[in-house]
This record gives structure tokens, C-alpha cells and sequence, in this order.
């Protein structure tokens, strides 16, 4: 296929003046799990690089390793990088990137968590403990320890030379112990470590300083600042530039612009927030360097990173989960193919979900991610008719493929369109991404020449009488109705009717059910005007952020903005544990905030004793209560759709039953995808 210009800025080198990017795209830090696997884990991450680095990127930074012991994030040794006994491992890493192309550069990150390290023994500038992200105390570190752990991060980086890296990244930002030092809400300090905030960015400076005088002229250094903490005590855009040019004098190659504490009250990452939001800050500090300037954060396709080099915003374009989601994203961006591309959605479900619940990393959209030496797509020898029923998230991973190995599959689909639960995730704002993801599986379906028949119920006599070798059920799931009193009530509809606006939905509402799909339902139906997720300026009045001005941290003094629906609602649930208790860890909370402020009702232990035309009767703590509501949207949970499965199983030999067809709990896409891609892998 011819390569296309579209993205030229995008596509264009970058030279460094010792070394040249062979474009500005950079696959961001990552951290993955695979560390702790000791050999195996690092021949598998080897691999898992190496595939982005054929895929086209021109720089990859690692997850996190730290200097010494005091600062691993994860609490594991293995997140270490201390020792010449360790530079074999990391070497698997950088000969794996380098025979897949020796012009893709690799950078080690180097992040001492500070007091984000989750034991005992962790360090800070001062003993002020972070107030949501570990139980423990900071130790302060001593004017002696300040200086050994410099030489710490120093030695850290003469080990990654030696072990085969290309660069490294120090990680000045998030509330990890380099940017603690900077604010004074975490440095008391009254040496010369602190003070001033001359005096508190000397620990930063001097890191950089000394690496490269160790490190010598041609090695990249790359320092991430925290160009916004999302804090109001979070620093001063005049102490952002003083800091970022300091660094610069000091030898970074390459500063990297960070956004947000890991403890602040803003979401960055999340798919609420809107595409490139941040990259304008990055625009802004550019103009005080002369060093090329990375920026970051839901930046997830081609077109949105050439927008942001076109408009000044940056030199290189970082993206960590879309690498995730797509190894192959510079490659298809390149040639044309970018309606090819699987795009992250930014869900978080698989990938830093899974990071902070100390579980490995993977992708929602894409298993392979991180299981590339395990699950593999190699083409049949032994082509199969298959006829796959139902075009949910399950079927469609099957589907694709199965036809991507050289299967035969044809796909019924009762429906209009693909996608199952997927139509009614794209409709609630915050959520347009899973138009991306429906985008995806219809071109692949295209490319992979699946048969996909549409409208088309089918019956258990034509799959047995058809020409199958292998059936696969991916037949979804549908509202659960639970046993209430009254549930028939004309005023009462389930989650798909309310999200489809199937039926009117009143003023007064109660929500039944706060799960996932609860949330989303509120969502939904307090929200007003536009979205968002698609448009920055109402992101930033929603979670008050002054790009314009940049107060500290970019939000002193901006009090948020909603625009919220006529409407009262109740969110209401059984447990008598907190609402929200399980969405997502690093997406949740802003869900569960942006309905508080919004003036949602959230009742905890709720037993429901009946609708009527006086509304809905429950008990909260055996205290009778009735919601006088005009609306009852029944959110409680899913049921299997698998009729046609338990009909077929005693007649059909290679039947297969995927998705929430088989397990229908919490709507769980990432299981589904899973099963369906390690089901069509296996045949």
C-alpha cells in the first residue's frame, strides 16, 4: 500500500543533534506487571516492546523503575534498577527493540514514588503523609539522604546506559518524590533542599544535572514536568517556567509535560475527558524553551496528534494506552489506514485498573497487550465454517478474529447494527470513544470478509441443519426485572428503555440499582448541553481548570460549573456499603463526584417494598420512606440471553457459549473481548 502525507508533521524527524527521531510519535510510560515475573517477565515485556517498536513508534519509555529501594511504587523489588547483576534482564529489553528497529529509541523511566510507595519504609522531603494514596507516614529524608539519593537516581541511569537504553525519563510529577520537593504543602524543609522555591526545585535540577554529566552528550534525558498538579496549592505558571528552564540548563534533551497528582480532584486520563485537553499548556511552555517539548493525555488518534503539531502545542506526541490498544497505530497511521486503527477508549478497565490493583496489565480492546508471547492470531492450516450468533462485544472479537486466522465465519446479528451493549455505552456522555471501538470491528469485518447478516434471528434448525463445524453463542444479555411489587407500573422502565429513550422519563426519578449502568443512567439523565468529553471548554468549567490564566495548579480559586437537568434523582442500592464502591479505581471517583455535585441522591442500604401511583416505598435502615418519583429506572444487574444455547447443546458437538450469554453479572466488556480473541486463537 502506498504510504499517504496526511499526517506530515506527524511523520516528520525529529534531530536531537547526537541522535534523530524518525517521526514525533512516542509510546509513553506504561507500567505493565510483568516485571515481577522475574526472567520470564522480562522475555515477555522484551516482547511486548518489541512489537510496538515494528509497529512504528519512534521512542518508547518503560513503566517506572526506581533507584533504590525506599521508592518502588509497587512495593516490589523488581521495580528496582540498582545493581549491575540487573542489566542482562533489562538488556532482553533493549536487543528485543532494537532488532525489531534499530531506529525506534528506548527510554527507562526512573520514578522514586516517594510517599506514594505503598510500605512502611517510604520517604518524602517532610513527613506529611499523602492524604488518599498510602496509610503510612513519610520518613524525611536526612540532608545525607537527599544526596544519596540523587547519586541513587544517577547510578540508575549509568545502569540503564549500560544496559542497552537509549535515554532515560525522570519523573518530575504526579506527587512522586521529585515533584513532592517542589510545593511547599509537602516540603518544610529548612535546609537546602527547601525553603525558597528556588531552593525546592534544586533537587530536580541537580538530578538532571548529574545524569548527564555521568551519562556524557549523547544520551537523551528527559525530565517530565508538572506543568498543572490540579491542586490549589499546586505551583505558580511563573515557577513552572523558572523550573522547566532551569532543567533545561541543566541538560535535559527533552522536557515531557505532565498534568495532575495522583491525589488531586480533577480527572486527566478518563474518557470523559476531551481529546488533546491538556496539550495547549504544553503550547504555552514551549515558547519559553528551546528544547523539543512532549505532550500528553488523551491524545488517541492520528489526526488529533497532527492538530496538536500543527498548532504549536508540542515537537512529539506521547501516547501510552493507545500503544496498548494498538501496536500498530504509526504504521496504519502512515499508510493511510487510520479507520483500521483500534482505538483506546481510555475505559482504564484493563490497564491502570488493573496497574493499582496490583494485577498485570492488559487492554480492554486488545488482550494481546502484554500476553504477546502467549496469545497469538497465527493463521489456520485448517480453515472452519463457523457461524458466530449475536454482535456484541464477545461475537465481534470472535468474529474478526477467527476470519483474521483464515476461518470462514459468518455473523448473525438479530439487530440493525453491531456492537450489543456497545450502542446504548456510546450514547451516555463521557462515552462517545465506544463510536471508535463500533468503527473499528465494522472495518475489520470488512478487511476479514466475515459474513455478517443482520436483522437476522436465528433459529435452532437452521444452525443445525447448516454446514458448521463450530457454533459460537454470543448471544448477550438483557435487563434483569427484579421482584418488586408494583415493577409492571406504567412508570417504571429498565436501563435500555431510559438510555434508548424508548419511554418518557419525569422530573423526579429513582434509579434501582448503583452499579456501572446505574451511574451511567444518572449521568445521562442530569446531564445538559454539550457533552464534555467533546468539548474542552466545558470540561474545564465543569472541574474548574483556568487554562487562560493558569492559577496554581491550575485551579485555584475556579469554582466547577455544571450544567445540570431539570431533574431530581435518587440512586439507590441494597448494599449498605458506599455507592460506587465498584466502578472503576481510577475513573470512579470523578463518576461518583460529577453526580454529587450535580445534586444526585445517593441512598446506601435501601430495600424496595413497592411502586405505585404514590411512587416508590422503601426501607433505609428499617426506616419506611417513599420517594414520591414519577419515573422508576430499573438498573438491578443483567440476565444471559442463551436460550438458543441450552437449546442446541445436546444436538450440536462444537458449540460454544461467550460473553455475557455465559456470565452476565456487571457488564463486563473486557472479559468478553478476552474470551471471544482467546476462543478464535484456539480453533
Amino acid at each position: 500500500m502506498s504510504e499517504k502525507n496526511q499526517y506530515s508533521l506527524l511523520f516528520e524527524p525529529l534531530d536531537l543533534g547526537f541522535t534523530r527521531l524518525k517521526n514525533r510519535i512516542l509510546m509513553g510510560s506504561m507500567h505493565t506487571g510483568l516485571e515481577h515475573d522475574g526472567d520470564e517477565g522480562y522475555q515477555r515485556l522484551a516482547a511486548y516492546y518489541a512489537e510496538r517498536a515494528k509497529g512504528g513508534v519512534a521512542m518508547i519509555i518503560t513503566g517506572g523503575t526506581s533507584p533504590n529501594m525506599a521508592g518502588m511504587a509497587g512495593g516490589d523489588a523488581a521495580e528496582v534498577f540498582n545493581s549491575p547483576q540487573q542489566v542482562p534482564n533489562h538488556r532482553l529489553v533493549t536487543n528485543a527493540v532494537k532488532a525489531a528497529d534499530p531506529d525506534c529509541k528506548i527510554c527507562l523511566q526512573i520514578l522514586h514514588a516517594g510517599r506514594y510507595a505503598p510500605t512502611p519504609d517510604l520517604v518524602a522531603p517532610s513527613p506529611i503523609k499523602s492524604p488518599v494514596i498510602t496509610p503510612y507516614p513519610p520518613k524525611e529524608l536526612s540532608t545525607e539522604e537527599v544526596e544519596q539519593t540523587i547519586d541513587d537516581f544517577v547510578n540508575c541511569a549509568q545502569l540503564a546506559k549500560q544496559a542497552g537504553y537509549t535515554g532515560v525519563e525522570v519523573i518530575g510529577s504526579a506527587g512522586y518524590l521529585v515533584s513532592s520537593f517542589l510545593l511547599e504543602k509537602t516540603n518544610k524543609r529548612t535546609d537546602e533542599w527547601g525553603g525558597s522555591y528556588e531552593k525546592r526545585m534544586r533537587f530536580a535540577v541537580e538530578i538532571v544535572r548529574r545524569i548527564r554529566e555521568r551519562v556524557g552528550k549523547d544520551f537523551i534525558v528527559i525530565y517530565r514536568i508538572a506543568a498543572m498538579e490540579m491542586m490549589e496549592d499546586g505551583s505558580s505558571w511563573e515557577e513552572v517556567v523558572t523550573l522547566a528552564k532551569a532543567i533545561e540548563d541543566a541538560g535535559a534533551t527533552i522536557i515531557s509535560t505532565h498534568f495532575t497528582w495522583h491525589e488531586a480532584r480533577v480527572p486527566t486520563i478518563a474518557t470523559r475527558v476531551p481529546r488533546a485537553a491538556f496539550a495547549q499548556v504544553t503550547g504555552k511552555l514551549r515558547k519559553h524553551l528551546s528544547i523539543p517539548v512532549i505532550t500528553s493525555n488523551r491524545i488517541n488518534m492520528p489526526d488529533v496528534a497532527e492538530k496538536v503539531l500543527a498548532e504549536g502545542c508540542a515537537d512529539i506526541v506521547s501516547m501510552g494506552r493507545p500503544m496498548l490498544a494498538d501496536p500498530e497505530f504509526a504504521n496504519k497511521a502512515k499508510q493511510g489506514r487510520e479507520d483500521e486503527i483500534n482505538t483506546c477508549i481510555a475505559c482504564n478497565q484493563a490497564c491502570l485498573d488493573h496497574h493499582f490493583k496490583h494485577k498485570q496489565v492488559t487492554c480492554l480492546v486488545n488482550p494481546r497487550a502484554c500476553n504477546e508471547t502467549e496469545l497469538n492470531y497465527l493463521p489456520t492450516k485448517a480453515p472452519k465454517n463457523i457461524a458466530v450468533v449475536g454482535a456484541g462485544p464477545a461475537g465481534l472479537a470472535f468474529s474478526v478474529t477467527a476470519a483474521q486466522r483464515g476461518h470462514n465465519v459468518t455473523l448473525f446479528e438479530s439487530n440493525m447494527e453491531i456492537g450489543g451493549h456497545f450502542n446504548l455505552a456510546k450514547l451516555i456522555p463521557g462515552k462517545e470513544e465506544f463510536y471508535e471501538t463500533l468503527r473499528y470491528y465494522r472495518r475489520q469485518i470488512e478487511l476479514h470478509n466475515v459474513d455478517l447478516r443482520l436483522g437476522q434471528k436465528v433459529t435452532k434448525e437452521q444452525l443445525q441443519i447448516g454446514d458448521w463445524d463450530e457454533v459460537v453463542i454470543s448471544t448477550g444479555i438483557t435487563p434483569r426485572i427484579p421482584a418488586i411489587e408494583g415493577v409492571g407500573h406504567t412508570k417504571v422502565l429498565n436501563y435500555r428503555e431510559a438510555i434508548l429513550g424508548e419511554k418518557p422519563i419525569g422530573k423526579r426519578v429513582a434509579i434501582i440499582g448503583a452499579g456501572g449502568i446505574g451511574f451511567d443512567v444518572a449521568e445521562l439523565i442530569t446531564h445538559s448541553g454539550r457533552s464534555a468529553s467533546l468539548d474542552v471548554n466545558v470540561f474545564a468549567r465543569e472541574w474548574g481548570i483556568d487554562f487562560e490564566n493558569h492559577p496554581r495548579g491550575g485551579v485555584q480559586g475556579i469554582q466547577p460549573k455544571l450544567e445540570v437537568a431539570d431533574r431530581e434523582v435518587f440512586l439507590l442500592q441494597r448494599k449498605a456499603t458506599s455507592l460506587g464502591r465498584g466502578l472503576g479505581v481510577t475513573t470512579g471517583w470523578a463518576h461518583k463526584l460529577s453526580l454529587q455535585r450535580k445534586g444526585v441522591h445517593m441512598i446506601a442500604g435501601v430495600n424496595y417494598q413497592g411502586i405505585d401511583s404514590d411512587g416508590l416505598h422503601i426501607t433505609v435502615n428499617n426506616e419506611p420512606r417513599t420517594l414520591n418519583v414519577d419515573t422508576v429506572i430499573i438498573c438491578a444487574g443483567q440476565e444471559s440471553l442463551r436460550t438458543i444455547y441450552d437449546e442446541l447443546n445436546e444436538s450440536i458437538e462444537n458449540l460454544h457459549l461467550i460473553g455475557g450469554a455465559e456470565v452476565a453479572m456487571e457488564i463486563d466488556a473486557r472479559r468478553a473481548i478476552d474470551q471471544g480473541c482467546r476462543l478464535a486463537a484456539s480453533l
